[in-house]
């Protein structure tokens, strides 16, 4: 990649454009290997789920080298404002940052989020101080009203979490990026590198994903190719793709080629 199409969030700059997540996977020694394969300086932690008191022994933390990656913390599992805030607060308290990857769900069949909810939060966050970046649905108005929040990077959701389906809507997002100037972040529904690519030939600045690494037959193998296809989609953004036409288009130009039939002889 070129040295200066970094991803920039809030005062910070990164090389990688995907983000991974830390849950589901097998052992703490695969998770830490994926994200080596990834080439990943962000990674996400449920702070619901990290015990923080230490008392539980090895957490995920201890598998995270902090001085080469960011930590996330995101508040996974709340269904509130209020709870989602109280979580956000908990993890800065810990030590963890004053980054949050805000996450409000509506439900716990589709998870969704909230859009109500997930205002209020935002709101809230921002005003704390935190960097705040938010996990919300691909509708272009909600983007909006976040970002005239202050929030650092919206992230619209590809296809609902976990569910390996890519990104179902590309026009909400094309959409999106044409009303934002904040980093956005397609989060969640990644299957497989090309979802990955696609998303990232949309323009978007990242993408966040967890389960299709984690989940993978081969985790590692897995990391790598998305990696590969996060690197693609974004080079192939940047070059320029050739406009769609109806009908075909010779590679070789026509005009100027002698047309008549060779004689044969002399």
């Amino acid at each position: 990649m070129m040295n200066d199409d970094l991803l920039r969030i809030a005062d910070r700059k990164f090389e990688s454009r995907l983000i991974l997540g830390t849950g589901k996977y097998a052992s703490f020694e695969a998770m830490k290997a994926a994200h080596a394969a990834a080439g990943c300086e962000m990674v996400t932690v449920a702070v619901r789920r990290v015990d923080l008191s230490g008392a539980s022994g090895e957490t995920v933390l201890d598998h995270i080298d902090r001085s080469k990656i960011t930590l996330l913390p995101n508040t996974a599992g709340c269904f509130t404002a209020e709870d989602a805030v109280r979580t956000a607060r908990l993890g800065r308290e810990a030590g963890l940052s004053d980054w949050v990857k805000l996450e409000v769900l509506g439900d716990d069949k589709t998870l969704l989020p909230d859009p109500i909810e997930t205002l209020e939060a935002a709101k809230q966050l921002v005003k704390e101080g935190f960097v705040v970046l938010v996990y919300t649905s691909d509708d272009p108005i909600m983007a909006r009203k976040l970002q005239d929040l202050g929030v650092a990077a919206v992230m619209p959701a590809g296809s609902p979490i976990g569910s390996g389906q890519g990104v179902l809507n590309p026009f909400n997002i094309r959409l999106i990026l044409e009303s934002l100037e904040l980093p956005v972040i397609v989060d969640a529904g990644v299957g497989q590198a090309s979802d990955v690519t696609m998303a990232m030939e949309l323009g978007v600045d990242g993408v966040l994903l967890n389960t299709g690494v984690a989940l993978a037959r081969d985790p590692v193998m897995m990391a790598r190719a998305m990696r590969d296809g996060c690197r693609a989609g974004r080079l192939s953004f940047l070059a320029g793709r050739i406009p769609r036409r109806l009908y075909g288009s010779a590679s070789s130009p026509i005009e100027g080629i002698f047309t008549e039939p060779l004689r044969r002889g002399g």
